[in-house]
């Protein structure tokens, strides 16, 4: 089974998931987009639809749903995303696709966060991944600094802005042995929008496709 199909069974697990009169929040990336292609299957469950990126709602209007804001739903029922790493304990990093302080918001308003990976995500520690963090373009080099002192090693996505009009550095040889705490210290650095790492505010369902099918785990 290639890694598109195991995306695809971890996306169609994730279905029996929306119920009738959802408010559904979508999340951002390959693993996502899988889901995407199979929402009209359940589009008439869908009472509202959030989308965390341009990308998303874009793909989603392309299949004929009519996108609301977040501002305009209020709580979310269900947020459903992938993740770029994930362990047993359902703490994530996400924003690869550099959708990450969207993706935050929505995971915190949704009363139930569903993440669906493939086995490759899953690991014992987080950090072998590039831990993404957002920043404000005028703190870019002041920031980076205070991850160097972390010894850390941040690295500006040239030539990518996201869709609030910041930056990224993707920090390098960070092993995070307590998300908790590491995503609380980095939250204190004047100048990051938002750290991708997902610990305080897990995943609840995480799913996860192998070859022999979709488990579901749960912290």
């Amino acid at each position: 089974m290639d890694a598109k199909e195991k995306k695809r069974n971890a996306a169609k697990a994730s279905l029996e998931f929306i119920e009738p009169g959802v408010v559904l929040g979508v999340g951002t990336g390959s693993t996502v987009n899988e889901l995407i292609d199979l929402l009209p299957t359940v589009a008439d469950r869908i009472d509202k639809l959030v989308s965390s990126s341009r990308e998303s709602t874009a793909l989603l209007e392309q299949k004929g749903f009519e996108i609301s804001t977040l501002n305009e739903v209020g709580d979310v029922d269900i947020y459903i995303d992938g993740a770029d790493e994930a362990t047993k304990r359902l703490h994530l990093i996400k924003g690869g696709g550099g959708a990450l302080t969207r993706e935050k918001v929505i995971a915190n308003a949704a009363r139930r966060f569903v993440c669906i990976v493939d086995e490759t995500k899953l690991v014992g520690m987080l950090g072998k991944f590039p831990l993404p963090i957002e920043v404000l373009p005028m703190a870019q080099a002041f920031v980076a600094r205070k991850l160097v002192k972390l010894r850390t090693q941040p690295i500006w996505r040239e030539g990518f802005v996201t869709d609030n009009g910041n930056h990224i550095l993707d920090v390098h040889d960070m092993h995070i042995n307590n998300p908790l705490e590491m995503e609380t210290r980095l939250n204190q650095i004047p100048g990051i929008i938002t750290v991708g790492l997902f610990a305080h505010r897990p995943a609840d369902i995480l799913l996860v496709a192998d070859d022999s099918g979709t488990r579901e785990m749960r912290a």
